[in-house]
C-alpha cells in the first residue's frame, strides 16, 4: 500500500519526521502523561531515543508509515505530535494506526484532524482495514477514534513501556470497505 509522504489537512501538513523534530519529541514524549498512554515508549526517555526513533521511520517507510503532525504553515509549532500507520495482521489490507500528541496541544482538535487524514489516504490506497487501541481511561483519544469512524471491538491486556506493567487497552477497529459505506 502506498500512502503519500505528505498529507495536507485545513491547520495541519502531516509529513515525514526530520532531525529538527528530535527535540519537542524528547520533551513531550518524556512528559510521563504522555509515555503511560502509549506502549512503546519508556519513561524516563533516554537521551538518543527521538534520534533513533526518526531514523528507524526513515528507514522503514516501506512498510511503515510515521508523520508529524506541523502546524508551521498556519504560524504554530512545527512539531506537535506524531501519527503513523503500521501494518496489522494481514500486511496487505490491514493496518494498524497510532497517534500522540504533546500535552500543550491536547484539546485542541489536532489529533481528530489528523487521525480523519489518515483515514481518507488509507482508505484512498486501497487499505480495508483499520485497528486501533487506546489504553482504558485515556477516553480523549478514544473519542478521536470514535469521531475518525471506529467502533469499539473489545478490551485486551497490553504491556506498556512507560508504566512498565500490563495495561487494559481498548479495540477499535474501522471497515474501509465499499460495503461498509452507507
Amino acid at each position: 500500500m502506498r500512502l503519500p509522504d505528505k498529507i495536507e489537512t485545513e491547520r495541519l501538513t502531516l509529513r515525514p519526521p526530520r532531525p529538527a523534530d528530535s527535540g519537542p519529541m524528547t520533551l513531550y514524549a518524556g512528559d510521563r502523561r504522555v509515555a503511560e498512554m502509549l506502549e512503546h515508549v519508556p519513561h524516563p526517555y533516554p537521551p538518543g531515543a527521538a534520534e533513533a526513533f526518526i531514523e528507524r521511520a526513515a528507514a522503514m517507510r516501506a512498510a511503515e508509515h510515521v508523520w508529524v503532525m506541523d502546524a508551521g504553515r498556519i504560524d504554530g509549532p512545527e512539531f506537535i505530535g506524531v501519527i503513523s500507520l503500521k501494518p496489522g495482521a494481514d500486511n496487505a489490507v490491514r493496518r494498524r494506526l497510532g497517534y500522540w500528541v504533546g500535552p500543550p496541544f491536547w484539546n485542541t482538535g489536532y489529533a481528530s484532524e489528523a487521525a480523519a487524514a489518515v483515514v481518507r489516504a488509507a482508505r484512498a490506497a486501497g487499505a480495508e482495514h483499520l485497528d486501533a487501541r487506546v489504553v482504558s481511561g485515556n477516553e480523549a483519544s478514544a473519542h478521536v477514534l470514535i469521531n475518525a469512524g471506529f467502533v469499539e471491538t473489545g478490551e485486551e491486556e497490553f504491556f506498556s513501556v512507560g508504566r512498565g506493567a500490563m495495561t487494559p487497552h481498548r479495540l477499535f477497529s474501522l471497515d474501509l470497505t465499499e460495503k461498509a459505506r452507507p
